[in-house]
């Protein structure tokens, strides 16, 4: 499925930097900031390894430490190296809307990027790139989805991994049982508790699921992947300066080859508060790296 995903990546990278402008411009989100003396950050609390909360109560994690460099450039661009960072946890159900309407600036977590949410926000570069799969306890037999006609499935409101589980399954007509839930521990708490016989969503948190796991022996990830879903940090609609400024960072990350550090410190290795997911870098997400490096 992923030989396609490099031309697709190319072209979101193309469209993520399309709107220019100069981010010295005091206009949306870059003059809400200066004039409040604060920005506002949306994280995850329990999308492991992307954005969550460590051990000393401050969200953490792959996004996170993206999100703190792009910080660190609007500190530096608008000379206020002072600048107060104000935490906002968001969830699949509410990133969106508190972008929207101004409440959060920038939100940082494990959010999809896809054309139906760009009618609302806008999507810096692609920061990773996974898709639906399965997680389930060793020895259920399910292997696929059509394993589960007839079987509960847990799935988290409001994310792509719905609407992917329900699309496939209206087509194949697949009967399944849907459990919906606020957010991942949840719903892997679902398959722990056998109150589902699978847990679906993106197949890197089903590994940061099942590696911060009592046991993770009892559980694996099975399956083909059942959508795509490549990352990218959420700004505004229509802020070219804030989304330049964004993705300026993120193309200097790219183009260095810092990413890949970032990356495998929060992939590879033991994690603040958790042990190490154990998720190489895929070749497609090296790709997409190499394809949004772009040049001044």
């Amino acid at each position: 499925m992923f030989r396609k995903l490099s031309i697709a990546v190319a072209a979101i990278a193309f469209f993520a930097v399309s709107n220019t402008g100069n981010a010295a411009e005091l206009y949306g989100t870059l003059k809400k900031i200066k004039d409040s003396g604060q920005i506002v950050m949306g994280h995850r609390e329990a999308s492991v390894p992307f954005a969550y909360m460590g051990p000393d109560g401050k969200p953490v994690g792959y996004t996170v430490e993206l999100c703190n460099r792009i910080i660190d450039s609007v500190k530096k661009t608008l000379k206020m190296p002072n600048l107060k960072v104000k935490l906002v946890p968001v969830t699949s159900q509410t990133r969106i809307p508190l972008l929207a309407n101004g409440t959060v600036d920038i939100e940082c977590g494990s959010t999809t990027n896809n054309l139906t949410r760009s009618k609302q926000i806008a999507y810096l570069a692609v920061t990773f790139i996974t898709g639906t799969k399965l997680a389930v306890k060793k020895g259920s037999g399910i292997k696929e989805i059509e394993d589960l006609n007839g079987k509960a499935v847990g799935l988290s409101l409001g994310t792509t991994n719905e609407k992917a589980i329900k699309r496939i399954a209206k087509v194949k007509g697949l009967k399944i049982k849907y459990h919906m839930v606020k957010d991942h521990p949840q719903g892997f708490l679902a398959l722990v508790t056998d109150r589902v016989d699978a847990y679906a969503t993106d197949h890197s948190l089903l590994a940061g699921l099942i590696t911060s796991s009592k046991d993770p022996s009892k559980y694996e990830i099975v399956g083909r992947f059942l959508s795509y879903d490549p990352y990218g940090i959420m700004v505004r609609r229509d802020d070219s300066a804030m989304q330049l400024l964004g993705n300026t960072v993120l193309a200097d990350l790219m183009r260095s080859g810092e990413i890949n550090k970032i990356y495998d410190k929060w992939f590879t290795k033991k994690i603040p508060g958790k042990p190490a997911v154990q998720l190489p870098m895929s070749s497609t997400l090296k790709v997409a790296f190499e394809v949004q490096a772009l040049p001044y």
